[in-house]
């Protein structure tokens, strides 16, 4: 089932799992990686782009300022889609409100395209694959990230994150099915370490788990507590 999105409701469970990664992770972030992988790239579509720790992470290495710049080379510009007024509010400018199953633009316009922990609120994901693609520039790079059914086994006695439609497990066949093949990264590490029963209670709520159940929940659990990370990114190529 796809996970129903919140984010103009309650955007404060988003903005929670935001400051529970930045404080407790042990290793740099998904989006350095991905930043890092982008600094050839000069047109970049982030879908489902949420308030923006792409567009951060590329300013960080020296990507999209959104200031003016001297004449030279085409600046790297990123263009932020989200179906969240709430998330496209905090997003550096430019952005689209739009679903990532209808993106407005025309075909061939991207030399990436990203979706990063997006696509398992779709009920059918492979037609976002599917713009995706078509907004892409031939050659162009596409990226997904997509979490494991077994992400965060320390907690799977009080917790088990539910399947959904793009799971590390089947995402990369889906991937494969609309852009001919994929390639995969996989992630399987003590990523984050959640220091007392607060930042557990914190965690799971960020998780959509209704408060006083993170609260019982978090009370079962021994901390500080490691917490074993699990997934992929999928790569493609138009």
């Amino acid at each position: 089932m796809a996970v129903p999105p919140d984010y103009d409701d309650d955007p404060g469970r988003f903005r929670l799992g935001s400051r529970i990664t930045e404080r407790h992770l042990t290793a740099p972030s998904l989006y350095e990686r991905l930043a890092a992988r982008l600094t050839r790239h000069r047109m970049i579509v982030d879908i489902g782009c949420g308030e923006g720790a792409l567009a951060a992470a590329l300013r960080a290495v020296g990507g999209p300022s959104h200031r003016a710049r001297p004449p030279g080379p085409s600046p790297q510009r990123l263009v932020g889609v989200d179906a969240s007024v709430t998330m496209l509010g905090a997003h550096p400018r430019p952005v689209v409100l739009a679903e990532a199953t209808r993106l407005p633009f025309a075909p061939g316009v991207f030399e990436a395209a990203l979706a990063v922990n997006v696509l398992y609120h779709l009920d059918d994901p492979v037609s976002a694959l599917r713009e995706a693609r078509r907004v892409l520039a031939p050659g162009g790079l596409f990226i997904a990230s997509a979490i494991a059914r077994d992400d965060s086994p320390e907690l799977a006695e009080v917790w088990r994150r539910a399947p959904t439609p793009f799971d590390a497990e089947e995402a990369p066949g889906l991937v494969a099915a609309v852009f001919g093949t994929a390639e995969v990264e996989r992630w399987d590490a003590a990523l984050i370490t959640l220091p007392d029963r607060d930042a557990v209670r914190d965690y799971l709520v960020a998780r959509q788990v209704p408060r006083q159940a993170a609260i019982d929940a978090a009370r079962q659990v021994r901390t500080p507590l490691p917490v074993t990370k699990r997934g992929a990114l999928i790569l493609a190529n138009r």
